[in-house]
């Protein structure tokens, strides 16, 4: 099923919808909210190919392409010194601690590209805008 199937995006929208709905009534809230697993293997196809073992020599690794402080801070360390040296399921298990902390923001142009995050990526056409400075001495 392509990535921008309707069924994809029903099953991105209902994932989204249990990160933010409350606990139903009469049922106990769960600690932490998982999110399908087609939704992290269409993540996953966007950043590295699908590939849960990469190690590209971009200073990300893994499947979902985290940086590795971010690896540590969300717990990562407790399955792999590296990401690609974890399992698919580990991976998205620190995935899930970094959704809970930073987002989809986390994967800006993936996280968009599979509709969990609406809007267009950058400039009003989708282009990336120039740099611009930033204070009184940027040039």
């Amino acid at each position: 099923m392509p990535i921008g199937s309707p069924a994809r995006v029903l099953a991105a929208l209902a994932a989204a919808l249990l990160l933010t709905a409350g606990p139903l009534p009469g049922r106990q809230a769960r600690a932490t909210p998982t999110v399908a697993d087609t939704v992290w293997d269409d993540l996953a196809e966007c950043e590295s190919g699908g590939d849960w073992r990469a190690n590209t020599g971009n200073g990300y690794f893994g499947g979902l392409q985290i940086w590795p402080p971010t690896w540590e801070e969300a717990g990562g360390l407790r399955y792999a010194r590296r990401l690609n040296l974890a399992s698919r399921r580990q991976q998205t298990a620190v995935a899930e601690e970094i959704l809970r902390m930073q987002g989809w923001e986390a994967w800006p142009v993936c996280a968009r590209e599979i509709g969990m995050i609406g809007g267009e990526p950058d400039g009003p056409d989708g282009a990336d805008e120039p740099d611009r400075p930033d204070g009184p001495d940027a040039r």
